[in-house]
């Protein structure tokens, strides 16, 4: 998932988190997203990585669809749901390793214009509407849009201060893909040395989406997933 408007490294961990709340027993209740069409919410899973226990119903999958390009609303399969469920899995899981450092609280300005960049990436009125539709509110989405600044400020500090691409990394990547590449496509092949900015970004963000991935293993493995009802 490059995710729109986020970084590379987030592309596995999509951009939706509910409110912490902790369950004994299971709540059902309408959640209406058309006029026509009822659905009752339920959760789906719990997820606990050791700080608090968290949920993840429903609406959040469906919520976590409208906010990518694409997705279908009207008959979300098995497969999509799945897959927003264990992005929303992994979400909860990072962001419980983020409270644990201090960090300052993403900003107003930071949030409008994370969310004016989402808006991009639909037709204008588009993302409205997929909000309507699955009864996503303004104010819902901007938390959401929070929690995802949190994530990304918090990757940030522990993967990116500590990448170190090194000039044998660049020269090597610019004679095994980068020229073998541009000559593929038919373009000129530029300079290393014109080139060489743009490998060190090319291999930064390969290199923290590989740790990010490594990490978010690592916490699975450790955490307890509980899926109550299979979607």
């Amino acid at each position: 998932m490059r995710k729109p408007g986020f970084k590379t490294q987030a592309k596995r961990i999509g951009i939706r988190l509910f409110p912490t709340v902790v369950l004994a027993c299971f709540f059902l209740f309408p959640l209406s997203f058309c006029p026509a069409q009822t659905v009752v919410d339920k959760i789906v899973a719990t997820v606990n990585g050791g700080v608090r226990p968290e949920i993840i119903t429903y609406s959040d999958l469906l919520w976590q669809l409208a906010l990518q390009p694409g997705s279908s609303l009207a008959k979300p399969t098995s497969d999509d749901l799945n897959k927003a469920l264990r992005l929303l899995e992994d979400q909860h899981l990072i962001l419980q390793e983020a409270v644990k450092l201090p960090a300052a609280a993403p900003s107003a300005e930071e949030v409008k214009a994370s969310r004016d960049e989402l808006a991009r990436y639909f037709p204008p009125g588009e993302l409205e509407a997929r909000m309507a539709r699955v009864g996503l509110t303004s104010t819902r989405l901007n938390e959401i849009i929070r929690d995802r600044l949190a994530m990304e400020k918090y990757l940030d500090f522990r993967f990116r201060a500590f990448v170190l691409i090194t000039q044998k990394d660049i020269s090597d990547y610019y004679t095994g893909v980068f020229a073998p590449q541009e000559r593929s496509h038919g373009r000129i092949v530029p300079k290393l040395e014109d080139a060489s900015a743009r490998i060190e970004q090319i291999l930064t963000e390969t290199k923290i989406e590989s740790e990010t991935d490594s990490f978010i293993d690592s916490l699975r493995d450790r955490s307890e997933i509980v899926i109550l009802n299979p979607v």
